[in-house]
Parts: C-alpha cells; sequence; structure tokens
C-alpha cells in the first residue's frame, strides 16, 4: 500500500548532458581516498599512519567527540599519504590501492536473527555508520539515539540526477537486506519515497511504508518528503540514508565485507557521451574525467554532486563520500552587454516571465556558471516562495539566520531543514545570495548553543 505525495511549488532545471543509459566498468586506478571534510563537524583522530596495510573494512579514523562514530576504508593497499592544511587540518587520507582487493571479515550474518543493539554494533564496527544523517542539523547521526523514524529518498528531481532504479539494478536483494537490518534501528517507520511517474524495483519493497512523489524539483529531496510525511518537532530526530548506502549496508550482511562498489554517473554538457561507470568510493574524478569525451570549445568546471548543491573540484580530487554524480558544465566568465535587457539572453531559463523561458517548458538548456548579476539586498518579490513547498517562510528565516535571532529561527522552522533545501533558492533569488551557506551556519549555531 502507498501512498501519494504532490509537490505543487518548484522549479524543474533540465539541463543538456544527462548521463545515457548504459553502464561501464571503471579502471581500477593506483589511489584512492577517504576526506574528513566530507563530513561536517567531525574532528578525525587517526588510527592509521603512512605505510601502514590496511585491507578494505579497516578503520582509518574516527570522531574525536564520539568514538562510536567510525571509518573505514574503501579498498585494501598502502596508506600512501595524509594530505593536511591549515592548521594542518587532514584533507584526505589516501590509499594506494592493490590490485584486487582483501576484505577484512564480518562475517555473513542474517540482519532478521539480530535485535536492534546487534546490529548497531555490527554497522559500527564495520565503519557503516556514517550512511547515516540526522535531521535536523543534517550531520552524521549518533549511535546512541534512536529516530523516530528512518527516511529513504529512492530518486532525485537535481539537473543531471542520477537514475537509482537504473544504478542499483542487480543490487535489488542486498537493498532489502539492508532495509531488513535498519528497519530495527528505529520504533517508528521506514519511509521510502518512489518516483510517482514510472515504476521500479523499489515500488516492491518490503518492510517500509511506500510514498510516491509527484512533483517538480525539489521533490526529491528527502527533507521535504519529511516535511510533507512526518514533520521534524523540537526535540525530535529522524535519520536519512540515500539507497546506494543502503545496498552497501546490506552487501556487508549477506558477504561479510564492506564492500563500497557504487554506480556513478559523469554528465553535463560539456560531456560529448555522458555514462555511468561502476567504481569504489573514494575514486580520483581524473579516472572518470579520462572515460570520457569532453568539449574543447572553452573552460569548463567540474562539480562533485549536481549543480545546485555540488562544489568545484579540480581533476586530481576523489569523488565525495555521499556523491554519485559529477556534473560539467561550461565556466560562466564571460560579460554579457546589456545582458539585464530582454531577448538578450534567450538561452536562459528564467522564473521571470522577461526571458520567455516559461512558454518552452521541454527545452534543455546549456547553462554555465555566470551568476548573471552580483550580490544585492533581497527584496519581498515572492521569488523564494514559489520554489519552496515546505510550510516555512524561506525569507524570514533566511533573515533570523543572519542576524543570529536563535528564538524566530526555531520558530521559523529551522529544525526541518538542511542547506539542499535552498540550493533551488540560490538559483533563482534575484539577489544573489548565498542561502545555502547562510543555513548551513545556522544549523551550526543552534548546534552550539541548543544542541
Amino acid at each position: 500500500m502507498s501512498t501519494d505525495i504532490r509537490i505543487k511549488k518548484g522549479l524543474n532545471i533540465k539541463l543538456k548532458g544527462v548521463a545515457e543509459k548504459s553502464l561501464f566498468d571503471l579502471p581500477r586506478t593506483d589511489v584512492y581516498a577517504i576526506k574528513p571534510t566530507d563530513f561536517h563537524g567531525i574532528i578525525p583522530k587517526l588510527t592509521v599512519r603512512v605505510g601502514d596495510k590496511v585491507k578494505a573494512g579497516d578503520i582509518l579514523f574516527y570522531a574525536k567527540n564520539n568514538e562510536k562514530i567510525k571509518f573505514a576504508a574503501t579498498v585494501s593497499g598502502e596508506i600512501s599519504d595524509i594530505t593536511r592544511g591549515a592548521k594542518r587540518r587532514i584533507l584526505d587520507i589516501r590509499i594506494k590501492a592493490d590490485s584486487e582487493d582483501s576484505f577484512k571479515d564480518f562475517k555473513k550474518i542474517n540482519p532478521d536473527k539480530l535485535d536492534a543493539k546487534a546490529i548497531k554494533e555490527h554497522l559500527i564496527e564495520a565503519g557503516c555508520f556514517p550512511y547515516f544523517i540526522q535531521r535536523p542539523y543534517d550531520i552524521i547521526a549518533d549511535p546512541n539515539n534512536t529516530p523516530k523514524a528512518i527516511f529513504i529518498s529512492s530518486f532525485s528531481t537535481a539537473p543531471l540526477a542520477v537514475d537509482e532504479s537504473y544504478a542499483m539494478r542487480g543490487m535489488e536483494v542486498a537493498f532489502q537486506t539492508g532495509i531488513n537490518a535498519i528497519t530495527k534501528l528505529t520504533n517508528g517507520k521506514v519511509h521510502l519515497s518512489v518516483d510517482g511517474r514510472e515504476k521500479s524495483f523499489f515500488d516492491k519493497t518490503e518492510n517500509v511504508e511506500i510514498h510516491r512523489v509527484f512533483g517538480k524539483h525539489p521533490a526529491g529531496n528527502v527533507g521535504i518528503q519529511i516535511a510533507k510525511i512526518d514533520p521534524i518537532n523540537q526535540g525530535e530526530k529522524v535519520w536519512v540514508i540515500k539507497p546506494q548506502d543502503v545496498a552497501i549496508i546490506g552487501r556487508l550482511f549477506l558477504t561479510g565485507h564492506y564492500d563500497t562498489t557504487r554506480v556513478v554517473a559523469i554528465a553535463g554538457s560539456e560531456v560529448e557521451n555522458p555514462k555511468y561507470f561502476k567504481t569504489k568510493q573514494g575514486v580520483k574524478i581524473e579516472q572518470l574525467h579520462n572515460q570520457c569525451v569532453f568539449s574543447s570549445a572553452q573552460e569548463m568546471r567540474i562539480i562533485n554532486g549536481d549543480v545546485l548543491s555540488g562544489f568545484w573540484v579540480r581533476k586530481n580530487n576523489f569523488l565525495s563520500f555521499y556523491n554519485t554524480l559529477i556534473s560539467v558544465i561550461p565556466e560562466g566568465n564571460h560579460y554579457t552587454f546589456f545582458g539585464w535587457m530582454p531577448f538578450t539572453q534567450n538561452k536562459l531559463l528564467s522564473m521571470s516571465r522577461t526571458f520567455f523561458s516559461w512558454l518552452t517548458p521541454n527545452k534543455e538548456y546549456d547553462l554555465d556558471t555566470n551568476m548573471n548579476g552580483e550580490p544585492r539586498a533581497m527584496v519581498m518579490v515572492g521569488e523564494m516562495e514559489k520554489v519552496f513547498p515546505m510550510d516555512i517562510y524561506p525569507m524570514q528565516l533566511l533573515k533570523a539566520t543572519l542576524v543570529s535571532d536563535i528564538e524566530k529561527m526555531e520558530k521559523l522552522g529551522i529544525y526541518e531543514v538542511a542547506p539542499e533545501d535552498f540550493a533551488l533558492i540560490d538559483f533563482v533569488s534575484s539577489s544573489k545570495i548565498e542561502a545555502q551557506t547562510i543555513i548551513r551556519e545556522g544549523l551550526d549555531l543552534m548546534i552550539k548553543e541548543v544542541g
């Protein structure tokens, strides 16, 4: 039995270069890395040194403020480098990979025969607990807590998003096994949101409550789904996890191995043959880059994640812990003369009817990174409200966050949001504010002052 959720507010951004549904095995690279910077608020405490030999599943570091939050090696090999930045902050731990992985044995276990405590301990020891993200605050979940519910969004509506139902072909058994395990971690329900526009194997998942979601972006954001299904009140906690990460947990129970195999897409208008690759977590982006043909007409920007909530990287960086998408779009290092005038930028997608993009809703755009304007004052024009489907006043929340008014932030719904929920506001707002950054700083303030 499923329930329907319809999201009326939002905006679909259709970009050129969606990955073709063709899957290739990515050749094994020489170096993989896990980056502590992927885990917000985590101060790493290392358990390895350069030169140490590790197996896939061996613990590399744990959180200084919570030793139960452990992070494991994604491949086997030798610790080749521990890169540090300013103030000796650890940027990444690099592993010179073996030709084939050897795994730490965690033993095959049927999760149906374990209680919540045993499953939690098993996940902690294998380094799988960082896959659970807590709302509020959008941080790694604390193993000492029990959430009121667990949420999984099986699809994304972001530009160039990975088709998870295609990417997870062959992972169906592992996904169901992972579901069977995580259902015991909550006293409430496990909510699985599926794309209402099409059928997939997710519709047949057992031990979950299925919700069919319809609507424009950000309908695929788990934060939007939580707000519609079971909103977070003060003092409550829910956990969220991504589908491919559920499959990793399932493989742990099925095989006894911490196997981080995942399917990654490289897409965007600058990629001439965008496609999917099967690889390991922490792969070098250059390895993905070398497998595709790119446009040589102009400079390009490589984004670790989607174009709205991802971040700019170089080719010598590594795939982030939670990402399954590399987006490549043109760099916006140009100026358009009289760009503010109508009819001068017909290639632009705009919420304003001045540019007539509303007449071609199915058109695919070749957008670059140009902001087409400069930061300016926030004006009450209703732009944010048109694309923000939560029962929250986004502009008022942003203003309260900017002045660090904790009481108003609580009343305006800071506990219900995460930075990605404001990504579309970054795109449509004529004020050119960094809404995601403001919300992230606001959440950090709430962690510090409220806890």
